[in-house]
Parts: C-alpha cells; structure tokens; sequence
C-alpha cells in the first residue's frame, strides 16, 4: 500500500513541474516586457530631452556674431570644395574609380547581410556561438536586435 501512495505522489509531482515550469516562464516573460516598456519610455523621453538640449547649445551658437560669421565663412569654402570634387569627379578615371567603389561597397554590404542570415542558421543548427574562420581564428557569433515603431497602418 506504500508502494501506490508513493507512486501516486511521484504522478502528481511530474505533472506538476510542467505547471510550475510554465508559471516560471510566464513571469519571466512578464516582467521582461515590463523592463522592456519601461526601457522605451526611458529611451522616448531621453531622446525628447536631448532634441531640447541640441536645440538650446545650437540656438547659442547661432546667436554669437563671431560665430555666425565664422560659419558663413566656412559655408562659401565648403561650397567650393565641393565645386571642385565635381569637377574633379567628371574626369574618365576619377569617375570610373567612384563607380567601383559604389559597386564594392553594396557588394560588401550584400554579403554581409548574406553572412549574417548563414550565422544565424548556423546557431540555430550547431547550438554553437563560435566559429573558426579559415584563418584559424576562433571568432563569436554576436546576435543584435532593433524595436523599430510600426506605423498605424501595419496594425
């Protein structure tokens, strides 16, 4: 008879760890939310309060003759600067140059997203947060996350 008491507690014990394991995970998951919303109220009123900030320093910069002088002064050498890098960009070799660089650049940046989107898979699939790289250098896989605000038509 002791042997059916035990077994029956052993029963009521497994099916309630799942219970418990799910309470756990719920509350985890609640009070991450929670630190969540809050980090994003932080993170609206901290970036309204440095717009205010940016605005008074540059109002008091523009308020300074010298200042306001000064980079009217700048404005007309920038300007020519950049009349003389079009002009020097019209040149046949200078322009084919630029051309390779733009080229290369969103080359680089397609693969990156490649690499990314394979490392991902990769951690997914070998549970692994390292990789060695043909160079024989042990290398971490880092994941990065964005909250980017939904406009009210994607609701």
């Amino acid at each position: 008879m002791d042997d059916t008491n035990n077994e029956n507690i052993e029963v009521i014990e497994k099916e309630s760890k799942p219970t418990q394991i799910i309470n756990d995970d719920l509350t985890v998951l609640l009070s991450l939310e929670s630190l969540i919303k809050r980090n994003i109220s932080k993170i609206e009123k901290l970036r309204e309060d440095l717009k205010k900030s940016k605005q008074m320093l540059s109002d008091s910069f523009e308020n300074d003759p010298t200042f306001r002088e000064h980079a009217e002064k700048a404005k007309e050498t920038s300007n020519i600067k950049n009349t003389t890098r079009q002009e020097i960009l019209k040149q046949p070799s200078v322009s084919s140059v630029s051309a390779k660089v733009r080229d290369m650049s969103s080359e680089l940046k397609e693969i990156q997203n490649s690499l990314s989107d394979y490392l991902k898979e990769y951690q997914r699939l070998s549970g692994s947060n390292e990789i060695e790289g043909e160079d024989g250098n042990l290398r971490e896989i880092i994941n990065t996350a964005k909250l980017i605000k939904r406009s009210s038509g994607d609701k």
